[in-house]
């Protein structure tokens, strides 16, 4: 059984997904990073590809993204770092970034890489399903790795069904249609989108993301789903820490009140 369903098969709940921006605060810390977390109990790691125009992403991310940049982050180099990490983190990992530099690195060759490094899955937030079907997913199949898709309060139940239908490992609820960043509450209106994604009792697990940042955002979206994807709050911590991903992750979890 491969890592992301091995994952969600023995933890039903309360999973807890971190994302960070593979070169920020520092350049060459990505494997420091992964292995922190993984020893801090963490579930599942989102490892971030930096792009100069981050649609999706809020300013902290953002910051994260032009940072890494000007570090010398490319996705030769992400691939480079990523080299060998299975022989010290054994939690899926994800890619997280945008089509336009996986198209230019090449969408058989991003793959390919993918599957030699033991990364398990891949998100890229503007990817229109459509081109998933007829592009990605063929290839991405070919080497073993599941193309994760995101869904918001927009989304039709017919699209979510045929998401459901067509991908692999689970469904990323994006909280709202705004951007990332940290809130400090999920009003009624979010959590009713959250009961009516879990009434139609999908094949693939649920984890939400997008504003996570306290104990009452943690509960209000763990208690709908399998567990939490939080971004901008670790990766500011991370900024705070100079890029020491144990300090980072503890305060983290004091944030949310999580022992």
């Amino acid at each position: 059984m491969d890592r992301i369903n091995k994952l969600f098969s023995n933890k039903t709940h309360d999973i807890l997904s971190i994302y960070f921006c593979a070169g920020a605060p520092k350049a060459d810390n990505t494997v420091e990073v992964i292995t922190s977390l993984e020893k801090n109990g963490v579930d599942m790691i989102e490892i971030g590809i930096p792009f100069s125009d981050p649609l999706a992403d809020g300013p902290v991310i953002q910051n994260a993204s032009c940072q890494a940049l000007r570090n010398g982050m490319t996705l030769t180099g992400l691939f480079a770092q990523l080299e060998g990490i299975r022989n010290s983190a054994n939690i899926p990992l994800i890619l997280m970034g945008y089509l336009n530099p996986i198209m230019q690195y090449g969408i058989n060759h991003f793959f390919e890489n993918c599957q030699q490094t033991g990364i398990d899955g891949v998100i890229i937030p503007d990817l229109p399903f459509d081109e998933y079907m007829q592009t990605i997913k063929p290839t991405a199949e070919k080497y073993g790795i599941k193309v994760i898709m995101l869904i918001t309060p927009e989304t039709s139940e017919k699209r979510i069904r045929l998401i459901d239908e067509n991908t692999e490992g689970f469904i990323y609820m994006v909280s709202s249609a705004a951007v990332t960043g940290a809130q400090k509450d999920f009003d009624s209106q979010k959590q009713e989108y959250f009961k009516r994604i879990e009434s139609m009792n999908l094949r693939n697990p649920r984890m939400i993301g997008f504003g996570i940042s306290n104990r009452q955002t943690y509960e209000a979206a763990a208690t709908h789903a399998a567990g939490c994807i939080i971004g901008s709050r670790f990766v500011t911590l991370l900024n705070e820490e100079n890029g020491n991903a144990e300090k980072a992750v503890k305060r983290l979890k004091e944030n949310l009140e999580i022992l």
